[in-house]
């Protein structure tokens, strides 16, 4: 990482906010009624391949404009994970985690300028203005969702470690941006069906507060009955996920 502590701060704030734009705004691309990819009459849907697109695209960039910066954490479990694995200093993880939230906010923000006539032609039916902001159980399991986003982030953050550590074969940084973007694809798609899912505190917290304190028509429930799990899963996950590779592998 390069330069000030306050330039990785702002990197960590304007990379999440591209993510959740890329990501959630993908989300509500697909859901919202009269999109161009949900169609004019709701029989065109962007699908589920649609959406790992937007959420991979969404690491992907931020980590090749901002990886040599701050490392492109954007995420408050890999912050947390790295500090706890002895590789990122605790003393700055307050002002990344606080970076990556506003980050969050101001991201789901702009999803919500750009949708606004969207989001009031659009009923919450199966959850779908939800959706575009956070995350929740589709069976309404807060055990499975918990294990769900505790193993998908585990994954995800043992992956990446291995991946920017390149210790399978002698890769460059730039083809490790472009694998967290293809890990973050894959995860969505394999890992999701439970949940969504978030793997990412920030990713389903700040957002979720953007619901709870917007005026949306017909928006429904911010479900903070549900909340605490893709803040804490993701969490825990990370760092049983980072030291599983430390354990096997140098770091």
């Amino acid at each position: 990482m390069t330069g000030s502590w306050m330039t990785r701060y702002l990197a960590e704030f304007l990379g999440t906010a591209v993510f959740i734009v890329f990501g959630n705004g993908s989300v509500a691309n697909s859901f919202l009624k009269k999109t161009t990819a949900n169609g004019k009459d709701g029989q065109a849907n962007g699908g589920w391949i649609f959406i790992a697109l937007g959420f991979g695209f969404g690491v992907m960039i931020p980590a090749m404009m901002f990886g040599s910066i701050s490392g492109n954490h954007i995420n408050p479990a890999i912050t947390i994970a790295k500090a706890a694995a002895g590789v990122f200093p605790w003393s700055h993880v307050t002002q990344y985690i606080v970076a990556q939230m506003l980050g969050a906010i101001v991201g789901q923000l702009l999803v919500v300028a750009i949708y606004w006539p969207y989001f009031k032609e659009t009923t919450n039916g199966e959850g779908k203005i939800f959706s575009c902001f956070a995350t929740g159980e589709t069976l309404n399991n807060k055990l499975n969702g918990f294990i769900a986003e505790f193993i998908g982030t585990a994954i995800l953050v043992f992956t990446c470690t291995g991946i920017y550590s390149g210790v399978f074969f002698n890769q460059s940084v730039d083809i490790a941006n472009v694998g967290v973007g293809f890990i973050i694809m894959a995860l969505v798609i394999a890992d999701g069906g439970p949940t969504g899912p978030a793997l990412n505190p920030a990713r389903d917290l700040g957002p979720r507060i953007v619901h709870a304190i917007l005026p949306i028509p017909n928006k429904g429930s911010s479900n903070w009955d549900y909340s605490l799990v893709p803040v804490v899963a993701p969490i825990l996950g990370g760092v049983v996920g980072i030291f599983i590779y430390k354990l096997c592998f140098k770091m």
